[in-house]
C-alpha cells in the first residue's frame, strides 16, 4: 500500500511520506494542525485510497478509553433479571463492542480514525497504550481475549488543545500539517470548484491571507472556511471588483460570516479600520 493522495485530497509530499511511514512501521499516525486543515478528511481519503472501510471514533470531553474497547450494560442485565428474561444467563448479551473491538474483529483490514484525541482527559491516551501497541485486550466479564485479525491503519488527530503524554507520543509517527501556501490552496480550490474564475480565486486569496495576518485575531480563518466563503461568493455571483476595491471604511470582507467566527474578531477589524482612517 502506498498513499499518493486522491483526486479529492491534495496531499503534500511530506504528508504522503508520513502516511506511508506510519503504515510501514505499523504505528498510529498522529496528525496535528490548525482546525480546518483537513486532518479528519485525510483519514477518509486514506481509507478510500487503500480501498478499506473507515471506522471513526469521535472523541468528546466525556469519552473514556474503555468505551473504545467495550461497555458492560449492567443496568439492562439487572432489569432483565427482574423481568425473568432468559438472556441474563449469558453475559455476552450485555457487552457492547467499541470501535477498537470492531476494528480488531473486522474480517477485512480497516482504517481506524480516533478523532480529536486532545478533547479527552489527560489519562485517555495512556489508557490505550497497550491496546494500540499489542492490538489486543482482555474482556474480564467473559474472560476472553480480543485480538486483531488484521492490524488496522490507525490515524489519530489532535487540535493541540492539550499536551499528549510522552509515553503515548513515543508509540506514534507524528506529522504536523502546516497551513497551505497560496499555490497549494489554489490546487485545493481547483479540486472542489473546478472552472472557478482565476481572477476571483486570486482576489479571494489575497483577502484571505490579509485576514490571516491581522495581529490579535482570535481565530484565523481555515482552509475549510475559505472553501465555504468561495461557495458563497459563487452563489452570489460576486464580481472580483467587490474584493479588489473593498470599502475603505471597513476592513471586513463581504459575507464575512463564513470566515470570522467571533464578535471579538469582527470588532477587532472594525477598530483597525477606524484607526487606519484616523491615521489617514
Amino acid at each position: 500500500m502506498h498513499f499518493q493522495g486522491t483526486e479529492r485530497y491534495i496531499a503534500t509530499e511530506d504528508l504522503r511520506l508520513a502516511v506511508n511511514a506510519a503504515v510501514t512501521l505499523q504505528r498510529p499516525l498522529l496528525i496535528k494542525g490548525e482546525p480546518g486543515t483537513g486532518k479528519t478528511l485525510l483519514a477518509e481519503e486514506v481509507a478510500r485510497s487503500f480501498n478499506m472501510p473507515l471506522l471513526s471514533w469521535n472523541i468528546k470531553s466525556t469519552t473514556k478509553a474503555q468505551q473504545g474497547l467495550y461497555e458492560y450494560d449492567a443496568v439492562s442485565r439487572l432489569r432483565d433479571s427482574q423481568l425473568g428474561d432468559e438472556r441474563v444467563h449469558d453475559i455476552r448479551h450485555y457487552i457492547r463492542p467499541g470501535k477498537l473491538w470492531d476494528a480488531f474483529t473486522s474480517t477485512e483490514r480497516v482504517v481506524l480514525l480516533i478523532d480529536e484525541i486532545d478533547k479527552a482527559d489527560i489519562e485517555f491516551p495512556n489508557d490505550l497504550l497497550q491496546e494500540l501497541d499489542r492490538m489486543e485486550f482482555f474482556v474480564y466479564e467473559t474472560q476472553t481475549m480480543v485480538k486483531a485479525i488484521h492490524r488496522p491503519v490507525v490515524i489519530i488527530t489532535s487540535n493541540n488543545e492539550k499536551e499528549l503524554p510522552d509515553a503515548f507520543l513515543r508509540r506514534c509517527f507524528f506529522h504536523y500539517i502546516r497551513f497551505p501556501d497560496a499555490a497549494t490552496l489554489k490546487d485545493i480550490i481547483a479540486v472542489h470548484y473546478p472552472g472557478l474564475r482565476d481572477t476571483l480565486v486570486q482576489e479571494a486569496l489575497e483577502v484571505f491571507f490579509e485576514l490571516r495576518k491581522v495581529p490579535g485575531l482570535k481565530k484565523k480563518p481555515s482552509t475549510s472556511e475559505l472553501l465555504d466563503w468561495l461557495k458563497l461568493l459563487m452563489a452570489d455571483d460576486m464580481p472580483e471588483d467587490v474584493l479588489r476595491n473593498r470599502d475603505s471604511k471597513t476592513a471586513i470582507p463581504p459575507l464575512y460570516g463564513a470566515l470570522l467566527k467571533s464578535e471579538a474578531d469582527v470588532h477587532l477589524l472594525e477598530r483597525l479600520a477606524f484607526m487606519h482612517r484616523r491615521g489617514g
